[in-house]
């Protein structure tokens, strides 16, 4: 059968709820959102003469969880239109219209008894064959199904989503022995094609993968330090990046997660296992004082960490009383930040002899051994255990990666001399010769499994340019760029500069890629897998020749940037900018003039110069500009003012998307551009768009000219810069800016409604912009941005 979710219900609406929802909605799912009848009416109600049979109150669970949906942080909804799409209701009113529904998803309390009874309901009013799933986060899925129908066995499953929905990638999904391998295949690809999850199949286990792995290792970090005498500050500053873990480290991110919410996690593997391991899952006594006094982290005010104005004090264990922040620095942690690669900085940490070194060591020998020791047990295989931890807490290596990483011998050599035992099946494997659990040949992948090497498993619409470069080779590459065949006569232009920020290699490489294209492919990506698309120019460059006084070689530069992104829009051949993350100035600026842009969900896109004293000056006014008339209805009469005002204020307030939805909203991509859900997936979606442009007949633009407001558009966009700056809103300096940037989008001193050449507008645009990089305010700005990461206002 041609399986599809048209219409999807969640059961419950906590904050976990909810975002599943919120989640559904992003990807266009209309979503049914249900919770409990009140029992009793707020002071509100009765002051409206409300009683316990209005719908209104019967549905002010579920109503209130969608109200508290558009002032979260970070946004559940990629845009908040997307709300439209859920339908609050309740329990008692709302279950028979579950018979519409693909797919339903229990999120209830942690609760046998109760889950069991929403799913007797739900067994009642379902239609039959659609997919029923509960994200338990370590209830026994097998034990919530029996005594259910046949039908509804089948179609049953765990689906563990990790929280913000929206941003964490991991799915874990759990089948029972009843369920139907055809609905877990569905699941497994919807999860990854549409929903945008990384997707992982655990067993029916106490916290499946991640959270019994993650909550272990935590539990042992907790422990170390407490032996060790180690500080909570001290701890963060080294279980952070330094080791491939995110920034939060381990208390932050506890007090991120919450301590009620992680001690809970911990009780349900402590309730369910035996012996050495159960000490582990036993909450410190501190920790249980620190419940009791509601210091749950950032949701109470305080926990781990307590912020006193603009510091930031760390709780000690041993007294309960908040002292400064400390941080861990040792010869190993001086050693770590010179070495190159992630693998050489733990080896330079984790063997050292030192107290940085013997923490980590004790960190890491217990959960490599864990992990392996629950092989089987938890998951079939070590990919599922590493992308598990990589997807669900945001490690940059799993624990099996970490082992390779380390050096399996020589990580098993120091644990058989601390009287470790080492599970079998590793001993063996090292026995036969083989000494790492991946292997790399010929740009694939490869892991042990069950004696041999087998190769990873990986979705056909997962690029990895890491191991792309290694089959295919780079066609030409420098410091900046390479230029890589991404097959089937596609060419990607990939930036590794710093940050991604776009210098003169960057530009010679575009150019370089566009010549070799309209010779030798049928289209160009620009894109790349680093941690944001671009930050935008080199910043510290123009800087260092503005304080030079060389404005004649900063006026080539940009001239030579303004060619580029013309070069791009009049591609004989089609070129798609594959933009994520931050996507800010000049990084939008080369994805503006593309003939289609195929962003990721995550896109923060920008032209954020004003807030370094500047304005855009590769041709991000125009092409903005040109992007807002174009989206206009044909054959109607428009206000062009209302389009450069609308311009100028995205522009001068530096306005930022929150995802890749509020970028078309601001008009940064068109309705024909996409939006890849899956990050993984933005590349070969990106390549997609390409090669369907080119077997559909492409052909560059003709070159148009561009209607403009004029000497009447500049005076009414000066106006309201004025009024702003007599309330006090901007200072003098941004009025100085507006100024500029005015000019450029009115068009200089013509009439309203003449028609320019788009280089008359580059020219307006370069002037101002050059003009701007020479005033030390501006100069002033862009300094405080590169030492302090933040903008000045002077």
């Amino acid at each position: 059968m041609m399986r599809q979710i048209q219409k999807a219900a969640v059961l419950g609406s906590g904050v976990m709820g909810s975002g599943i929802a919120a989640h559904l909605a992003n990807i266009g799912i209309p979503t049914l959102l249900l919770d409990i009848v009140p029992r009793e009416l707020t002071e509100q109600e009765k002051a409206k003469g409300l009683t316990l049979e209005d719908k209104q109150v019967r549905n002010r669970i579920s109503a209130g969880a969608l109200q508290k949906l558009l002032k979260q942080k970070p946004a559940p909804l990629a845009s908040k239109k997307n709300l439209a799409l859920i339908e609050a209701g309740n329990f008692e009113d709302d279950m028979e219209k579950l018979k519409d529904v693909d797919w339903v998803i229990e999120v209830v309390v942690e609760n046998l008894d109760i889950k069991k009874k929403v799913f007797t309901d739900v067994d009642k009013y379902r239609k039959q064959g659609s997919i029923i799933s509960s994200n338990t986060s370590g209830i026994s899925v097998e034990a919530m199904a029996e005594g259910r129908s046949e039908d509804f066995r089948k179609h049953f499953l765990g689906t563990h989503f990790f929280n913000p929905p929206r941003y964490l990638k991991l799915l874990e999904v759990i089948p029972t022995k009843d369920t139907d391998p055809e609905v877990l295949s569905f699941v497994k690809t919807f999860g990854e094609d549409q929903l945008g999850k990384g997707v992982v199949e655990a067993k029916d286990t106490p916290n499946f993968i991640a959270n019994r792995i993650g909550t272990y290792g935590l539990l042992v970090t907790v422990r170390e330090m407490v032996k060790g005498g180690y500080s909570v500050g001290e701890v963060d500053s080294v279980t952070g990046p330094m080791i491939g873990r995110p920034k939060s480290a381990t208390f932050r991110t506890l007090d991120v997660v919450g301590l009620d919410t992680f001690t809970h996690v911990a009780k349900n593997v402590y309730d369910q296992v035996e012996g050495e391991e159960k000490e582990v899952f036993e909450v410190p006594e501190f920790m249980k004082k620190m419940l009791e006094n509601g210091w749950l982290g950032s949701k109470s005010g305080q926990g781990f960490f307590l912020k006193q104005g603009k510091e930031i004090l760390e709780l000690d264990p041993q007294t309960l009383e908040y002292g400064p922040r400390k941080k861990l620095k040792t010869a190993s942690t001086e050693m770590a930040k010179q070495e190159k690669g992630l693998a050489n900085k733990m080896k330079a940490l984790v063997y050292s002899k030192d107290r940085a070194g013997e923490l980590l060591w004790n960190i890491f020998s217990p959960v490599l051994v864990y992990s392996a020791d629950l092989l089987g047990t938890i998951a079939d295989d070590i990919v599922a255990v590493d992308r598990a931890m990589k997807w669900g807490f945001g490690w940059e290596i799993g624990p099996f990666e970490a082992w390779d990483a380390l050096g399996v011998e020589k990580a098993i050599s120091k644990m058989e001399s601390e009287g470790k035992t080492v599970p079998a099946w590793v001993k063996e494997m090292v026995e036969k010769g083989h000494t790492s659990f991946y292997k790399e040949e010929d740009g694939k992948l490869s892991y042990y499994h069950n004696g041999e090497y087998v190769a990873v498993e990986e979705n056909p619409k997962a690029i990895n340019l890491k191991l792309l470069k290694k089959q295919n080779g780079v066609i030409k590459k420098n410091g900046g760029a390479s230029l890589i065949d991404l097959g089937d006569g596609i060419a990607l232009l990939e930036f590794h500069s710093h940050s991604n920020s776009i210098g003169p290699d960057i530009l010679q490489m575009i150019n370089f890629a566009i010549d070799e294209v309209e010779k030798n492919f049928k289209g160009l990506v620009i894109g790349n897998q680093g941690k944001n698309f671009s930050v935008g120019a080199n910043l510290a460059m123009i800087l260092m020749e503005a304080q030079d006084d060389n404005i004649w070689d900063l006026d080539m530069v940009v001239r030579q940037f303004q060619q580029t992104t013309m070069k791009i829009k009049y591609s004989s051949k089609p070129i798609v900018a594959a933009p994520f993350g931050m996507t800010l100035g000049g990084g939008a600026e080369m994805c503006l003039p593309a003939a289609h842009i195929q962003a990721s969900m995550e896109t923060y896109m920008g032209l954020v110069e004003a807030g370094v004293g500047l304005i855009p000056g590769g041709g991000g006014n125009k092409e903005l500009y040109i992007k807002h008339l174009e989206g206009l209805p044909k054959g109607v009469d428009f206000d062009l003012q209302k389009v450069a005002n609308k311009v100028f204020e995205t522009i001068a307030m530096a306005k930022v998307s929150t995802s890749g939805e509020e970028a078309r909203e601001n008009n940064f991509l068109n309705e024909a551009d996409g939006i890849s859900v899956n990050s993984d997936h933005l590349l070969y979606d990106a390549k997609q768009a390409a090669l369907n442009l080119y077997e559909s007949g492409y052909k560059a633009p003709v070159r148009k000219k561009v209607p403009v407001t004029g000497e009447p558009g500049y005076a009414t966009l000066l106006l309201g810069a004025q009024t702003m700056q007599l309330s006090g809103y901007i200072s003098e300096h941004d009025l100085k800016i507006a100024k500029k940037l005015a000019y450029v989008i009115a068009g200089g001193k013509v009439p309203y409604g003449s028609e320019v050449d788009e280089q008359y507008l580059l020219d307006l645009e370069r002037e101002a912009f050059l003009s701007l990089v020479a005033e030390p305010k501006s100069q002033q700005r862009m300094q405080h941005m590169l030492v302090k990461g933040k903008p000045l206002r002077n």
